[in-house]
C-alpha cells in the first residue's frame, strides 16, 4: 500500500508541472495568442522551442521579450508588453515553452 501511495505521489509530481504551467499560460491570457501546437495570432509554443533549441542565451532573452513585448520576429503582429505578469511566473512560462510545452 505504502509503495502504491508513493507511486501515486512521484506521478502527480512529473504530471503536475506541465498542466500547471498551460493552466499559468491560460491565467496570464498567453493562449489568446498562442497554442501549444499550432499558430493563432503567433507562434505555436513548439515553434517558438524549435527555433530557440540550443541558444543558451535563449531564455533570458524571450523573458525580457515576453515582460516588454515586440515585434518582427515572427511576422508585423506586435506581441503585447506582458508588464502585469509576475518576473517569476514569466521565467517558469519561458522555461516550459522552451522544454517543448509538454
Amino acid at each position: 500500500m505504502k509503495k502504491l501511495v508513493l507511486i501515486a505521489a512521484l506521478g502527480a509530481a512529473f504530471a503536475t508541472p506541465a498542466f500547471a504551467n498551460l493552466e499559468l499560460a491560460t491565467k496570464s491570457a498567453c493562449t489568446a495568442c498562442h497554442a501549444i501546437d499550432k499558430k493563432l495570432v503567433g507562434p505555436s509554443y513548439q515553434e517558438v522551442a524549435a527555433k530557440y533549441k540550443g541558444n543558451a542565451k535563449a531564455e533570458a532573452m524571450l523573458v525580457e521579450k515576453v515582460k516588454k513585448g515586440g515585434v518582427g520576429t515572427w511576422g508585423q503582429v506586435p506581441m503585447p508588453p506582458n508588464a502585469a505578469v509576475k518576473d517569476a511566473d514569466i521565467a517558469t512560462l519561458v522555461k516550459w515553452i522552451l522544454a517543448g510545452a509538454k
